[in-house]
C-alpha cells in the first residue's frame, strides 16, 4: 500500500530525512578484485529513518569485511512494475521492501527466495502474529515483517468536553457517547464516517471472528454474505448513521483531513497518522488551533480494542540476489529485535515495528500511544496472490457497503459482492 509515512511520524514529533547509503559510484551487487561485494537493499520513501539504516549498515559491514551495503530510496508510484521488472532479471535488489499485501503476489511468481528455513534466525517467533500473516504463502515463508501502522479515533476535544463524553472502551460506550454529542450540538456531525471506509469494516468483519473472504479446498470464496459479514455492516451502518457523510465514497473522497475536519464540525474520525498531521496543519493554515485526542476503534469488551488494518511492509529476499546468504544476514539484522527497538524510536513509536517487545513507549495521549494499544489485535486482508484484483476498482467490498448503506437487505449485496470477489481471487 502506499502511505505518506513522513507525516506519520511528523504526527510523533519526529523528522525523517531520507537518504542512501554507500557509494553512488557503486552499481549493482557484484564482486569486485579483493573479494569486496555489494549488497544492494530497495526501501521505499519514507520508510527508513537516516540514522537507523546507516546503524544498521554499519554494523552490518564491521561485522562483513569487505561488504558494501547501498540503500536504494524507491517511490511508490509505479513500484509494483518496477519491482517485477527486477525480479526477473539476473541482477535484482538483493533485499527490498514490499507493502504487506503486495508480498503474496510476487511469491507466487518465484521472484522471492525461500527463507522457511531461516526462520530461527530471523526471529519468527517473536513477530507480531497481525503483521506475520502477510510474510506466508501455502505454508512457506518469503519475507520478514518490518513495520505496519493502523487508524484510530481522533477526537476533537473542546465538542467531547461540552457534550460531557470521555473516550470509550467498549462498542456500546462509543455509541452512547455518539448519541451524547448529537444531542449536544445539531451542527456537528458526532463521527464522519464515509460510506465506504472498507478498511475500518475489515476490523468489524475481524471482531466478528470471521474474514473478508475465506479459502474453501484448493479455492478462495468471498465471504461478505456470511452471518459475521452481516453482523459487521450492521453495526458500521450504526455507525456511519451519525455521519453526513456521502455512502457511495471512501475516505479519500473528499479527503477526510484536509477537506473535511478542518471545517469544525466533526467531533471524532478514524484515520491514519499521516491524515492526522494533515488535517492539525490545514487547521493551522486557516489560523486555528487542532486540539485533537485520540483512543483506539473500541472493541466489543473493555478487554480488548477493536481489530484494525495494518498498513506496512515487509523485507525480502530476491531469488536471483548473487549474494543470497549475505543478504539473508543483512535481513536478520534489520529486522531483528535489537534494531526494531532502534527503529520504533527513531519513529518516535509513529511506526509499529514487527516485534511488540520492541515497541517504543510514545508519549501518553499521542496518536502513537493509541495505534500501539492496537497493535496485538492488527490484521491484514486475505493473503492469497488474488486479493489485489479485489482491490482494482471498482472494488466489490465498496459497492456492498454503499447498498447496504442505502437500504439493501446485506445477505443479497453480500452474495452479489462475493460473486465478484470469487471470480477476482481465483482468476488466472
Amino acid at each position: 500500500m502506499k502511505r505518506k509515512l513522513v507525516a506519520a511520524i511528523g504526527v510523533a514529533g519526529m523528522m525523517v530525512s531520507i537518504a542512501a547509503c554507500g557509494s553512488d559510484d557503486d552499481k549493482g551487487s557484484d564482486t569486485k578484485a579483493g573479494g569486496s561485494k555489494n549488497l544492494t537493499v530497495w526501501v521505499m520513501d519514507g520508510s527508513a529513518p537516516d540514522a537507523w539504516i546507516k546503524g544498521v549498515n554499519k554494523e552490518f559491514e564491521a561485522a562483513h569485511k569487505g561488504v558494501k551495503v547501498k540503500v536504494e530510496i524507491q517511490q511508490w508510484n509505479g513500484i509494483q512494475e518496477k519491482v517485477t521488472t527486477a525480479l526477473s532479471e539476473d541482477t535484482p535488489p538483493d533485499v527490498l521492501e514490499l507493502g504487506n499485501t503486495q508480498t503474496a503476489g510476487y511469491a507466487v511468481t518465484g521472484g522471492l527466495a525461500d527463507l522457511t528455513g531461516d526462520k530461527a534466525a530471523l526471529g519468527y517467533d517473536g513477530w507480531n502474529k497481525g503483521m506475520l500473516a502477510s510474510t506466508e504463502l501455502d505454508g512457506k515463508l518469503y519475507s520478514a515483517p518490518w513495520y505496519a501502522a493502523s487508524r484510530v479515533v481522533v477526537y476533537d476535544k473542546a465538542i467531547f468536553k461540552k457534550a460531557k463524553v470521555t473516550p470509550p472502551t467498549t462498542r456500546d460506550e462509543w455509541i452512547a457517547g455518539l448519541k451524547k454529542i448529537q444531542a449536544s450540538d445539531k451542527k456537528v456531525q458526532p463521527i464522519y464516517l464515509p460510506g465506504q471506509s472498507w478498511y475500518v469494516y475489515s476490523g468489524f468483519v475481524w471482531d466478528e471472528g470471521s474474514d473478508l473472504a475465506v479459502k474453501d479446498g484448493d479455492q478462495w470464496k468471498g465471504n461478505l454474505a456470511s452471518p459475521e459479514a452481516t453482523a459487521a455492516i450492521n453495526f458500521y451502518k450504526e455507525l456511519q448513521s451519525f455521519s453526513t457523510g456521502p455512502k457511495d465514497k471512501d475516505e479519500a473522497t473528499p479527503q477526510q483531513s484536509t477537506d473535511v475536519v478542518p471545517k469544525g464540525d466533526v467531533a471524532s474520525w478514524i484515520g491514519l497518522g499521516w491524515e492526522a498531521g494533515g488535517a492539525i496543519d490545514a487547521i493551522k493554515k486557516a489560523g486555528k488551533t487542532a486540539d485533537f485526542g485520540y483512543f483506539p476503534i473500541p472493541g466489543k469488551t473493555a478487554d480488548k480494542p477493536g481489530s484494525v488494518f495494518f498498513g506496512g511492509s515487509n523485507l525480502a529476499v530476491a531469488e536471483r540476489s548473487p549474494n543470497k546468504d549475505l543478504a539473508k544476514e543483512w535481513l536478520a539484522l534489520a529486522a531483528g529485535k535489537d534494531q526494531m527497538a532502534k527503529y520504533a524510536e527513531a519513529t518516535g513509536g509513529a511506526l509499529l515495528p514487527n516485534n511488540d517487545a520492541s515497541q517504543f513507549a510514545p508519549p501518553a495521549a499521542s496518536f502513537a500511544e493509541a495505534m500501539a494499544k492496537s497493535a496485538p489485535v492488527g490484521k491484514i486482508t486475505p493473503v492469497t496472490p488474488g486479493w489485489a484484483n479485489v482491490e482494482t476498482a471498482p472494488n466489490p467490498i465498496k459497492d456492498f457497503m454503499t447498498k447496504v448503506l442505502n437500504g439493501e437487505d446485506p445477505k443479497k449485496a453480500g452474495e452479489a459482492a462475493d460473486k465478484v470477489i470469487n471470480e477476482r481471487l481465483n482468476q488466472q
